[in-house]
């Protein structure tokens, strides 16, 4: 359960900001949408290759 504590006098909106924060780092939401479909292990792996890959290549381009 996500606790957000509010001080006397915090505007809600900011309480609202820190809320949505803290609930998009559970994962939540992207376990839900990787839940409503099968993808192969293969697949999984393929896409995490690729993106290895491509950060890899912007690190490089960074450095040098």
């Amino acid at each position: 359960m996500i606790i957000i504590p509010v001080k006397e006098g915090e505007n809600i909106d900011r309480a609202l900001k820190k809320f949505k924060r803290k609930f998009e780092k559970t994962g939540v939401i992207k376990e839900l949408r990787a839940r409503q479909k099968y993808t192969k292990p293969s697949v999984i792996k393929r896409e995490q290759k690729l993106k290895a890959i491509y950060v890899q290549k912007l690190r490089q381009m960074e450095e040098g």
